[in-house]
């Protein structure tokens, strides 16, 4: 390991007036938090534990975000038949098909209410006459890259398909790009005569805008192409998003993707809204309705935040701190509380121990590990989101583990509450790393 990646010492002080085991504690350097008196507002988080977290905030609180509610099970499948069989322009989706094709309902990494979804897709083909034995259902993983979720396997739709990028005997050649390399997409989707592309679209705090899930380009590339991917981000970041956005809408065009089915997340995994129509139509529509996941908060002190999955990792942490960020004040503080939670990587550990950013994603780059690439871009998503601010974990992550990343580590509900106490401004964020606040004096960023 070179010599930049040596560990930095860590000094440690307390920053509350805590006593025993509730103290809360961060490196020698962090800021001071005082204390203010007012009306309280009694504001519940939950964040995984048996008990929420009750902030009694003082009145100058800036505010707090609860995602909207949604429809689930038969209710759900209800809004996306609606949407399905009366976009709010274009033709519905009746009107794409007819007896005889052979149609694929392309499921785009991970969609809230999935069966629901695929039900009302199917019984809508029905209606148009398609045979069941010729609709067939494609799952794709999930990239997992700066978003909420992980990429891997997920539960099954009754009779879906799982793709697997690793095989490349399951693609097959789409066309060849600019450069005239060739792309490859799974072969039911090149070989189907109709395909009806199903994803969620929602925000991604920590690449500053909307989301990369939810398309056909690359979920259900080879894997090589998601790696290509994953490595522009970690090189670039998000500068590396314009070369993903125009990929994805040759790939679109290529396919002949007319039919595209937009899913709107709302609280706990419900769905807010379904949007069909045109792949970009669909798409503006749904950013309309996705709206309701950026709150306007003014900047606070304190912003504590909780995760759409309590037992998320390091990924959820790191979009949830980019959230949060958005709504804090420079030099202010950031809590995020969570439940079981996995300790980092070694490219984030040795960043957060004074290891420069730069050389670091350039060894893991170098390395073709793509635990180390993917480690390297949380780095970078970290740095970017965290910026001056100071980040503090309620989790189950044990005191030594947090401290070596020279976070601060909160030993129980108790510290983040007297941490809320002494706070001139305070803010809650649920299911933060889903969410895309804006700063009420700061112009919002884009997507």
């Amino acid at each position: 390991m070179p010599a930049s990646c040596a560990k930095a010492p860590i000094r440690e002080q307390s920053i509350l007036a805590a006593r025993g085991d509730d103290t809360l504690r961060f490196p020698a350097s962090a800021p001071s938090v005082q204390p203010t008196r007012g009306t309280v507002h009694p504001i519940t988080l939950d964040y995984g534990a048996d008990q929420p977290l009750v902030f009694e905030s003082p009145a100058v609180t800036p505010g707090s975000f609860a995602p909207p509610a949604g429809a689930t099970g038969a209710e759900a499948r209800g809004m996306v038949a609606a949407a399905l069989t009366g976009p709010l322009d274009g033709p519905p989706l009746t009107a794409h098909v007819v007896p005889g094709d052979r149609v694929v309902i392309a499921i785009a990494g991970e969609v809230p209410q999935e069966q629901a979804v695929v039900e009302a897709v199917r019984d809508c083909l029905m209606t148009a006459g398609v045979e069941a034995a010729d609709v067939a259902v494609l799952e794709g993983p999930m990239l997992g890259y700066g978003s909420s979720g992980t990429a891997g396997p997920r539960r099954p739709v009754a009779g879906a398909e799982a793709f697997d990028p690793a095989v490349e005997s399951a693609t097959a050649y789409l066309a060849a790009d600019e450069a005239g390399r060739p792309l490859h997409l799974a072969r039911a989707l090149v070989d189907a005569d109709v395909v009806v592309a199903v994803g969620e679209w929602g925000w991604s705090p920590a690449f500053g805008g909307r989301s990369i899930e939810g398309e056909l380009w690359p979920t259900f590339a080879r894997a090589q192409c998601r790696r290509d991917l994953l490595v522009a981000l970690a090189r670039r970041g998000r500068n590396a998003l314009a070369e993903w956005k125009g990929g994805m809408q040759d790939i679109a065009w290529q396919l002949g993707v007319c039919a595209s089915l937009r899913v709107v997340r709302g609280a706990e995994g419900s769905i807010l809204a379904a949007r069909f129509g045109l792949p970009d139509e669909a798409a503006r529509q749904a950013r309309e309705v996705a709206a309701a996941w950026c709150p306007q908060l003014e900047q606070a002190d304190v912003v504590v935040a909780a995760l759409s999955d309590p037992d998320g990792g390091f990924g959820m942490i790191a979009a949830a701190a980019s959230a949060a960020a958005r709504a804090t004040r420079p030099g202010g503080m950031i809590c995020v509380a969570c439940r079981h939670v996995e300790p980092p990587g070694v490219i984030l550990t040795r960043w957060r121990q004074g290891a420069p950013l730069e050389p670091l994603v350039h060894e893991a780059v170098a390395s073709g590990d793509e635990s180390l690439i993917a480690d390297a871009l949380l780095t970078r998503i970290f740095a970017r989101g965290l910026a001056d601010r100071r980040l503090v974990l309620l989790s189950d992550l044990d005191e030594a583990a947090v401290e070596e990343l020279e976070f601060g580590h909160a030993p129980g509900p108790e510290s983040v509450q007297r941490l809320a106490r002494r706070s001139d401004r305070l803010a809650v964020v649920a299911e933060a790393d889903r969410s895309f606040p804006h700063a009420a004096d700061r112009i919002s960023e884009g997507g």
